[in-house]
């Protein structure tokens, strides 16, 4: 499927990117980086890995994640049903766990993940 999204796809690229640099800077890294992580999931249809910045909320072993305007983005729907793994960078290492999207009534989306005890291999 296709991004159908309000932006031309090249805009949102360079959003996505200029966020992780911003979580990654020495600057504003430690203000952003309480907010904002990278996820890693592997697409369920084409198989290939994929990268983009989500903004979070974490209580203990479990991050929250809202998805802002869900019927224009496509991600999430990785994690419909059973869920499947991802990884988060979180307190300066990659963490694995298992995401679970669920829709409200409202058409709100929510993602619930469950971090493993250990961290998540090195991705190639």
């Amino acid at each position: 499927m296709r991004y159908k999204g309000p932006l031309p796809k090249r805009v949102t690229g360079r959003f996505n990117a200029w966020m992780v640099g911003l979580r990654s800077s020495p600057r504003w890294g430690r203000w952003v980086s309480g907010r904002l992580t990278v996820v890693t999931y592997t697409g369920r249809r084409s198989g290939r890995s994929f990268s983009t910045p989500v903004a979070y909320e974490r209580a203990a072993d479990v991050v929250t994640i809202r998805v802002a305007m869900p019927q224009r983005k496509l991600w999430w729907r990785n994690f419909t049903g059973e869920g499947g793994p991802m990884a988060l960078h979180l307190d300066g290492s990659e963490r694995a766990g298992h995401g679970v999207a669920r829709v409200d009534g409202k058409g709100r989306v929510t993602i619930t993940v469950r971090l493993d005890e250990s961290p998540a291999p090195k991705s190639r």
